[in-house]
């Protein structure tokens, strides 16, 4: 490793995470999900978090080739077959109320040429699996929080035009210490900064309570409706006991649920999209009455197809984000070929479940109720990219009032 003081600043990173990220405190249960690469990070993550308090940690290691190893050799069966025992433990680390991290940086291709309806039905199942864990993280019950260190493979993809790998891994970690802020003297500071600009967006369009949004740039004119008492939420979030976490690392979007029975028109994507292990690119969905009713891509269309059969709810939306096209992130020029650093570079949509704090009093809500108020429910939640430098967003009021939210690919307020 190359880069000055790396050391230093990983276990910096890992400081982030775990006092900003997670906010560990005193007897707090922590999970961490990691790919084996990441061994250094996650012996730092430990460390601070039992420094800060953590009563017990546990981790939970991945590793791309052994998953694509079982892909390859075991039967469909086999694969959907959860053992009890996982969903057990998941389950009991919800009713400790633990803080999850999950790391990413596995390779965006790593399922590439596997059997698109084996990865489908694996990733179904799982998510039946886990649907205690969703729905808790999904309403803020614990504090989560998705970020990354630089895997090899990964870091190959983004930067091809390096020499050596070495250098190439070297430059994705300078890019994940740039927009996580750990270069700055003190990130925590420069983090409660951050917070307090996105939520300024946030409530400015709280304030408003728009109908509809209707974006329009080349490829796309779509309108999409949001449920009364829609709340737009920012980098900060609040666990059921009212303590502060940050659910991404890097965050630049102001967010909240779209009304997934009120969706009409056209949208184009505007970055690739990585999801089990398969690159997609260059999707358009039609939307008629808040329903993908045509969906294709230029490359990964089977693993699109597949993931709109999901379920009932895989072809609508969960989601609406915002994201100036200004953010560091887009002006990086960088494609990561990863959603945590992609999404924060451009507006973008999730097809599938919406987060119940999306809307008012939607943490106490029950499933049911919340389909009523208009919030999707669904197994999945994958986010994709629809945002430019060209995206006009116009919100509509009640009364029919338009007024401008984006122009050009930046706020208009």
């Amino acid at each position: 490793m190359v880069l000055e003081n790396f050391d230093q600043l990983l276990t910096k990173y890992a400081q982030l995470l775990i006092q900003k990220g997670i906010n560990v405190q005193k007897d707090d249960y922590v999970q961490i999900n990691t790919d084996i690469e990441q061994a250094p990070l996650a012996r730092l993550l430990i460390k601070e978090a039992y420094l800060a308090g953590a009563k017990k940690v546990i981790i939970n290691w991945t590793d791309d080739q052994t998953t694509r190893l079982g892909y390859e050799y075991q039967d469909v069966e086999t694969l959907t077959d959860i053992p009890q025992y996982r969903i057990d433990e998941a389950n009991d680390m919800i009713k400790k109320l633990a803080k999850r991290i999950s790391l990413r940086s596995s390779n965006p291709n790593a399922l590439q040429g596997i059997d698109p309806s084996k990865i489908s039905a694996a990733n179904k199942a799982n998510a039946e699996a886990m649907h205690d864990v969703r729905i808790a993280t999904q309403a803020n019950v614990v504090s989560w929080l998705v970020a990354a260190g630089a895997g090899e493979e990964w870091a190959k993809l983004v930067f091809p035009d390096l020499a050596t790998t070495e250098e190439q891994v070297d430059a994705l970690w300078d890019q994940i210490f740039k927009t996580t802020r750990v270069y700055e003297e003190d990130p925590v500071d420069a983090w409660d900064e951050h917070e307090d600009r996105l939520q300024e967006k946030a409530t400015f369009l709280n304030k408003k309570q728009f109908k509809e949004l209707h974006y329009t740039s080349p490829g796309t004119d779509i309108v999409i409706g949001l449920p009364k008492n829609h709340l737009w939420e920012s980098a900060g979030s609040q666990n059921q006991q009212g303590e502060v976490f940050i659910a991404n690392m890097p965050t630049e979007e102001v967010f909240t649920a779209p009304d997934f029975r009120r969706i009409d028109g056209v949208i184009s994507s505007t970055k690739p999209l990585s999801y089990g292990g398969v690159l997609i690119k260059d999707m358009v969905f039609e939307f008629k009455d808040g329903q993908v009713v045509k969906a294709s891509a230029s490359e990964g269309e089977e693993t699109l197809l597949n993931l709109l059969d999901s379920d009932d709810g895989s072809r609508s939306l969960g989601e609406v984000a915002l994201v100036a096209h200004q953010s560091p992130i887009s002006q990086s020029g960088i494609i990561f070929y990863n959603t945590l650093f992609d999404e924060n570079a451009s507006n973008h949509l999730a097809l599938g479940s919406a987060y119940a704090t999306s809307v008012l009093n939607g943490t106490k809500m029950s499933q049911d109720e919340l389909k009523e108020v208009g919030l999707n429910r669904s197994t999945i939640h994958v986010d994709f990219m629809v945002g430019s430098g060209e995206m006009d967003i116009d919100g509509i009021t009640y009364e029919g009032e338009v007024i401008p939210v984006f122009r050009n690919g930046e706020w208009a307020f």
